[in-house]
């Protein structure tokens, strides 16, 4: 299988990378810029790419969707991205701009995989007012929204999201209390596994089960009013 993963120079994403390297498959990294992909050629030789883009750019983000397009098709994207101590714009644009666009303009995989948050339970609901900033909590929650409404939309792509719980990144921070091997094998099992578990679309995983998750994210006029706050602001759509 090809995969493409976002922000695999570190924590998560590189870790999956290098399990779905070792497991044989194809796999397409993606870096902020140009010296951290540097850095990661020379650390993981064996990629097959690694794309640069700041993903808090609109039309970096936009380029990034067409020469992951050049070098596709995939069987999953793995939009594993995302800050957390930020600016609430910042947030905003890599978080849950970035993923939308992507989502609209690559070409659509087999697979996609969002990483999520249990803190997507704190999120605010409110689309119009997404381009002021948003926190990281609401972030996770328009993130889910996205890919519920996606899973809705596309029945020919299986859809899931993955909280790989509070784990020991640069992010999470040292004394994060969760797995860090189950965060990332999740993520890895949605994007290859056969098994009937994983076949599935919609669903919102922790450590390999489906998970409770904040149902207001399953309602179509949110959905909608979401989407078409992004059409608006990028200029892009989902096909």
């Amino acid at each position: 299988m090809k995969i493409f993963i976002t922000g695999s120079v570190d924590g998560l994403g590189k870790m999956a990378a290098k399990e779905l390297h070792l497991q044989g498959h194809e796999v397409v990294l993606h870096a902020r810029n140009a010296q951290r992909k540097r850095d990661i050629v020379q650390e993981l030789p064996w990629a097959e790419d690694v794309l640069v883009a700041d993903l808090s750019d609109m039309e970096q983000v936009k380029q990034l969707a067409s020469d992951a397009n050049d070098l596709g098709p995939f069987n999953a994207i793995i939009h594993n991205a995302g800050v957390y101590r930020s600016d609430r714009a910042l947030i905003f644009r890599v978080n849950v701009l970035a993923p939308y666009i992507l989502t609209c303009l690559m070409d659509r995989p087999q697979r996609l995989i969002y990483l999520n948050s249990g803190m997507h339970q704190g999120g605010r609901i409110n689309p119009n007012s997404m381009s002021k900033g948003v926190s990281y909590s609401d972030s996770k929650f328009y993130l889910l929204l996205l890919a519920n409404a996606v899973a809705r939309k596309w029945s020919d792509v299986l859809v899931n999201s993955v909280n790989p719980g509070w784990v020991p990144t640069k992010m999470g921070g040292k004394g994060a209390p969760d797995d860090l091997q189950m965060g990332m094998e999740t993520q890895v099992w949605l994007a290859t596994s056969e098994h009937e578990d994983a076949i599935v679309s919609g669903k919102y995983f922790y450590h390999q089960q489906e998970h409770p998750y904040r149902k207001e994210a399953d309602d179509i006029s949110t959905q909608d009013s979401f989407f078409d706050f992004c059409h608006t602001l990028t200029g892009v759509s989902l096909p």
